[in-house]
């Protein structure tokens, strides 16, 4: 078996406060971070080092952080300037992904954020929304409970999880009836994600994208929508434009790593949520979390043991 590396970069809701701070240590990270606030017009050392919980969760602030964040640990972790055999990024983290495969340049990427996070935040007021992460339960079950209350299945993130999403009163009635066997929790984020709710920020990035600088990947990158590896970066992007308003099937995903044979993830900061993903779905591949600096040694060993 061909060994094969995959970064993965998580999605908003994996941000807690001074994750970055560890990371500040790491030569060259806060210029990179400073120069990467001009772009995004966002104190980026600020938000991921002294800013609260609340500050955070904007989503205005908290999409163009992690995508700094993804991006700061790739650069250190492959100072080199090699790369991984494979890329994939869960919601906003598809961002770093398109970065890191070369379908756009950081400040692209950061740009697109930028603006993505911004018009998700200001479609996010136009109702009262949210999402509950339903864990466990009949798959079959959950899904039917989700579409009997009006809402989305936002995230199929596979092993045992579903996120629903809608209106903060269908959530309430979602709450009241859960799936028989299954575990409801609300998830700390501004707005109804991947669903039809976020269909005016699809309109705003539909007249951005298109102006956005734009190479085909040069390494393996996985999408969102269906799990696809996608070979053209001009239909990465407009898929991650669409995508807003679309679920995002990570179960695909996985099931995509699994075919093309991937053996090691290493998930970039703030890491945990998608290597614990992979750990009950991916049997038998190694997996790294890299939460902190301290973890860059073990992803090393990790990329060196798994190099052809």
């Amino acid at each position: 078996m061909v060994p094969v590396i995959l970064l993965a970069s998580p999605g908003q809701g994996a941000q807690t406060p001074g994750f970055l701070k560890p990371w500040l240590e790491v030569p060259g990270v806060t210029d990179r971070l400073g120069w990467w606030s001009a772009v995004t017009g966002l104190d980026l050392v600020r938000y991921g080092t002294t800013a609260d919980a609340e500050e955070i969760r904007d989503t205005a602030v908290a999409q163009p952080l992690l995508v700094a964040a993804a991006l700061a640990a790739y650069e250190a972790l492959y100072a080199d300037g090699s790369g991984p055999d494979a890329v994939a990024g869960h919601s906003v983290g598809e961002l770093a992904a398109a970065a890191i495969a070369g379908v756009l340049s950081p400040e692209a990427a950061l740009v697109l954020v930028r603006e993505r996070g911004r018009a998700m935040a200001e479609a996010a007021t136009a109702a009262e929304t949210g999402m509950t992460a339903v864990l466990g339960g009949d798959p079959g079950e959950v899904l039917a409970a989700i579409d009997k209350h009006g809402l989305t299945p936002a995230n199929v993130n596979g092993a045992g999880q579903v996120v629903a999403a809608g209106t903060v009163e269908r959530l309430r009635r979602f709450q009241e009836e859960p799936p028989e066997k299954a575990r409801l929790r609300p998830l700390s984020v501004a707005g109804a994600f991947h669903t039809e709710h976020m269909a005016p920020a699809v309109d705003v990035l539909r007249r951005l994208a298109p102006g956005a600088p734009v190479a085909d990947p040069g390494r393996t990158l996985i999408q969102n929508r269906d799990g696809a590896v996608v070979d053209s970066g001009r239909d990465f992007v407009a898929r991650l434009v669409e995508q807003v308003s679309a679920p995002v099937r990570w179960d695909a995903c996985m099931a995509t790593m699994s075919g093309l044979g991937v053996t090691a993830i290493i998930e970039l900061p703030p890491a945990g949520t998608l290597a614990g993903l992979a750990r009950r779905e991916l049997k038998g591949v190694e997996l790294v979390a890299l939460k902190s600096p301290d973890d860059l040694d073990k992803a090393r060993e990790l990329i060196k043991a798994h190099s052809a």
